[in-house]
């Protein structure tokens, strides 16, 4: 059956900071909290003959575990503050433009999920995500490709990468950049390494921390961002942000996950939970958006802007993201340069 994200975990962050290089934004690191999974060239090989065009469609959307109530202590969203860093989006070469011709651009208001019908970055840097989990099952997410130094990142959920209630990571990982109804216009994707921090599976409120970045393999000799090209992405940002956030939802209004998606709102604080530090917009995106990506400062002609987070949890009201901090910038650092 169909998993609905009503969600499950939630990620994102906010927007705003001076604008830096790439260079620039990776000089200071917090405390080190990550977790790192890599695959072998052998195992990403498997992945891609695995994920069959049958086996796309029968993906389930990921549903997680609520967080135990017995797990460790949460620590103080103060102490994941830093500077304000933005890495500027990479627009796609000419040669890679897939946009849809056409259609008309989709409504301003976007208060609830509709389809994405305008072009841009967006339609070629978003994507789904693939993945097995130990017991055999078979899942889907969202996903952004991000700008970065190895030009080979997405950010995603934590919950579409490892289970939280064992801490095991799912395997045969892939990401197929512009999906449209069982198309790979860009090719398969497959993860060198997962980035997650521990804190994710250990936290009693460990939607806080859910974000993931993954490493990508080279395709056809080209990276990722090279292919596509890439959004933007922002750490250490303020609160109350128009944003919009984009994914694969798996119910019949949203196209039952073979299309993209698109809601957009002004930042809100989480005050519906205890000790949240996530922020989010009313609107909901279901199972399959999980992972897909908050963007401030969008650019809707150019489909571009800056990721501030990834969708995460929701409440039927609101969708959240957790908010992208020095941790963050910690695990972002380290995955652009694997």
């Amino acid at each position: 059956m169909k998993r609905t994200a009503v969600l499950v975990s939630v990620a994102a962050l906010a927007s705003l900071g001076s604008t830096l290089g790439l260079a620039h934004a990776e000089t200071t690191l917090a405390p080190d909290d990550g977790h790192v999974t890599s695959f072998s060239d052998r195992e990403q090989d498997a992945a891609l003959k695995f994920w069959t065009t049958a086996r796309l469609r029968t993906a389930e959307e990921v549903s997680p575990a609520p967080a135990s109530a017995n797990a460790g202590a949460i620590p103080s969203p103060a102490a994941d503050e830093g500077p304000a860093l933005t890495v500027p989006p990479l627009p796609a070469s000419a040669s890679s433009d897939v946009d849809a011709a056409g259609e008309e651009q989709v409504s301003a208001l976007a208060s609830t999920p509709k389809p994405w019908r305008g072009g841009g970055l967006i339609r070629r840097t978003s994507g789904k995500v693939f993945f097995q989990n130990a017991g055999g099952a078979t899942f889907s997410c969202s996903a952004t490709v991000a700008n970065s130094r190895n030009k080979s990142v997405v950010l995603t959920a934590a919950h579409c990468v490892v289970d939280p209630t064992t801490g095991k990571g799912y395997r045969k990982w892939v990401f197929i950049p512009g999906y449209s109804h069982g198309e790979r216009p860009f090719g398969t994707f497959t993860a060198k390494k997962h980035f997650h921090l521990k804190r994710y599976v250990t936290s009693n409120n460990r939607d806080n921390w859910d974000f993931a970045f993954a490493s990508m393999r080279k395709h056809n000799g080209r990276t990722l961002a090279g292919t596509v090209g890439a959004q933007g992405i922002r750490f250490n940002t303020p609160l109350a942000r128009h944003v919009h956030s984009f994914g694969y939802g798996g119910t019949p209004a949203e196209g039952n996950g073979e299309r993209l998606n698109h809601c957009q709102g002004r930042e809100h604080a989480d005050t519906t939970r205890p000790e949240s530090t996530m922020r989010g917009i009313d609107c909901v995106q279901t199972g399959g958006s999980s992972g897909g990506g908050f963007l401030a400062g969008f650019d809707a002609d150019k489909g571009s802007g800056y990721l501030v987070g990834n969708i995460s949890v929701g409440n039927g009201i609101s969708e959240f993201h957790p908010r992208l901090g020095d941790s963050a910038r910690t695990l972002y650092r380290k995955a652009s340069r694997a």
